[in-house]
């Protein structure tokens, strides 16, 4: 499992954007958790760290490996 800190969301929309762009990134199994309140979004799979984090500035948020 892959674990993220993302900067910036603050509501389900956001949170919602940030599961859909991790889910569309190659490699990804599972989007398994995405919690604004925490800052925290978890995937499955064997998807490259770099794109997941790309996947979610694209969207306008902050992100990197926790």
């Amino acid at each position: 499992m892959i674990e993220l800190k993302v900067e910036g969301m603050t509501c389900g929309h956001c949170a919602g954007a940030v599961k859909r762009a991790l889910a569309a990134v190659p490699g990804v199994d599972e989007v398994v958790e995405v919690d604004p309140a925490r800052g925290v979004a978890k995937v499955k799979g064997a998807p490259d760290v770099r794109a997941l984090i790309a996947a979610v500035e694209d969207e306008g948020y902050g992100a990197r490996e926790a």
